[in-house]
């Protein structure tokens, strides 16, 4: 083994064991691992920021803006809301949801599929009087297991797209992932449903545990506007929607004066506003869906449909500006052009109005604006934003545009009319142009932690190719495998592919198992589609651990689970992959 192959295993050797250890950022390991390797001249210089530059990279970006507009349109939220029931049996509930969440994950960015569902899941869960624990991490294997089967729906078959692109002059076509992935998908959804919930220990402390991660619930005033007010409806016209949202309806105000007492057969006109009491998630919803409006409204370009706009809750600590002050007193619409929208005090419900309510230390506040303007009234009035507790207002106005414009553009992909990364760029100017995604949306949508991963560790895996590692390891791979049938090497390259992916970033993974893959194929003069489909596969394939994918990470608190609960469903799946991937390789990727 030469010098320079040796210090590239023992750079790489760090990574791992500092990626493994977590307690580093896994960007700023890897573009470290980069600069070392460049000052040993392991990288040349010029190629130090060349992984910046790749496809690769400008299409992962791409896909998470794309993500971004789909979800703000409402696209998915309507999808979902028609599909999830929570009086269905939990086999069932987890079955359609696993369904539904494989499908939107081969179409978006996973872990924005994630996020989108397991808010829904969460309250399904809580009207059905289970602990989420059940189905969550049925849901965040689903989303893996769907992004398998499109080219956009996981980073590794990006990366191996582009591997292959790189290697062997085209790159792999959007649905050249569906075979493989849809036979996996599929037997990964059906033992989650019949089978695999029954592996999850049920701890009594859960409901307790979401019980008190549970949102509080806001007195808050919403406008009736032009849309609203069609059709001459009653306020108990819109009690369903409030019963599905988990909204109650307290009263009606009209010309300045609540009229609780008779408010529920009163016809709704313009200018009219509902006391509501609710969770900000379920006061957004509820908007959404019966197209109402907040105070202030014209001063957000739009009302409800403008982009970007968010609700935040902020406590009101002792000596903050509003204590003892009112919104409008403080004219903060006027100022920043931010709407009190709702306040929560410990249960009580209040007779003033919410912009002429006196606030008190304690308090908690429901501010509605762009992220910017909020941020700046925040510090303005002397409030504490909580930490993860702010619902993007979605435009569901535009679901079906948002959806016209990402389904053309997958079209013009796959019949080949552009590439797919022109078509994603095409995607993201017209949903910027459309309103879906602001601005600032294009870059806060973007995961720059996995961009600077991906491009520190491209120029890195290409010197670990160039000085003879994927050879190496490959060789031996060849040599233990030799004697036995072909498939055993593919077992083999799966087996240890999917090892790497429960403890390493999936990206990562894929950007050297792909190489070694590539030599195996070389070295036997086989087909090397199968190996790279196989490192595909594999790569996405992380059920064992919470840090092997983001997703699993992501239900790690809500679901209230610990380290060793992902094996108990994660190994028998993991068996199930492979079981299910090895022949449906063969078949559709012969050797």
């Amino acid at each position: 083994m030469s010098v320079e192959l040796s210090l590239i295993f023992a750079i790489l050797g760090v990574v791992f064991v500092l990626l493994i250890w977590g307690r580093v950022r896994y960007d700023l390991v890897a573009f470290c691992a980069l600069v070392v390797a460049t000052a040993l001249g392991l990288v040349p210089s010029e190629d130090l920021f060349s992984g910046f530059g790749h496809s690769a990279v400008a299409i992962i970006a791409l896909v998470l803006i794309v993500s971004r507009g789909l979800s703000a349109s409402g696209a998915v939220e309507i999808i979902a809301m028609r599909l999830i029931d929570p009086a269905r049996p939990l086999p069932l509930h987890i079955a359609v949801l696993a369904t539904l969440a494989a499908g939107l994950s081969a179409i978006i960015n996973n872990v924005a599929a994630l996020a989108l569902l397991m808010p829904l899941d969460v309250e399904a869960a809580n009207k059905a009087k289970r602990a989420a624990a059940q189905s969550l991490m049925p849901l965040s294997f689903a989303t893996i297991l769907g992004g398998m089967i499109t080219l956009i729906g996981t980073p590794p078959n990006i990366v191996i797209s582009e591997y292959r692109q790189d290697a062997l002059g085209a790159p792999f076509a959007m649905f050249d992932f569906a075979p493989v992935g849809l036979a996996v998908a599929a037997a990964g959804i059906a033992f989650v449903s019949l089978l695999g919930w029954r592996f999850l220990p049920v701890r009594t402390s859960l409901a307790e545990h979401e019980a008190e991660l549970k949102k509080g619930r806001y007195l808050a005033e919403l406008r009736i506007g032009e849309a609203a007010a069609e059709g001459d409806l009653m306020v108990q016209d819109l009690y369903p929607q409030a019963d599905d949202a988990d909204i109650h309806i307290l009263g009606l105000i009209r010309g300045g004066r609540r009229r609780p007492g008779r408010a529920r057969r009163e016809v709704l006109s313009p200018g009219d506003f509902l006391v509501v009491e609710g969770e900000p998630k379920s006061i957004e919803s509820f908007m959404g869906q019966v197209k109402l409006d907040f105070v202030g409204s014209e001063k957000h370009e739009g009302g409800v449909t403008s982009t970007g706009l968010t609700l935040v809750e902020a406590i009101v600590p002792d000596g903050a500006r509003i204590q003892n002050r009112t919104a409008r007193g403080l004219r903060l619409l006027q100022r920043h052009s931010v709407t009190l929208l709702g306040v929560a005090r410990e249960g009580q419900r209040f007779r003033d109005r919410v912009r002429l309510l006196t606030i008190r230390g304690g308090d908690v506040l429901l501010l509605l604006g762009t992220p910017e303007r909020v941020a700046a009234a925040t510090e303005w009035l002397g409030v504490l934003p909580i930490e993860g507790r702010s619902t993007e207002v979605i435009q569901r106005g535009k679901a079906g545009l948002s959806a016209a414009v990402f389904i053309l553009a997958v079209a013009a992909a796959v019949f080949g009319i552009l590439p797919l990364s022109v078509a994603l760029a095409a995607t993201v100017v017209a949903y910027v142009a459309f309103g879906l995604v602001g601005p600032r949306e294009v870059y806060t949508s973007i995961e720059w932690k996995v961009i600077v991963l991906l491009a520190s560790l491209i120029p890195l895996a290409e010197a670990f190719e160039a000085f003879g590692g994927a050879d190496l390891i490959a060789g031996q791979i060849v040599v233990m495998t030799d004697g036995f049938p072909p498939w055993v090497s593919i077992l083999a390259l799966l087996v240890v592919t999917m090892t790497l992916s429960d403890f390493l970033n999936n990206v990562a993974t894929t950007l050297i198992a792909a190489p070694i893959g590539l030599a195996i194929a070389t070295s036997t003069g086989t087909n090397p589609d199968t190996y790279l489909m196989t490192v595909a596969v594999a790569a996405s394939c992380a059920f064992l651990t919470p840090i092997g994918h983001k997703n699993n990470t992501i239900i790690l608190g809500p679901g209230g689970y610990r380290f060793g609960d992902y094996w108990r469903m994660g190994l028998p799946l993991e068996l199930i992959v492979i079981a299910v991937a090895v022949p449906a390789l063969l078949v559709v990727w012969p050797l």
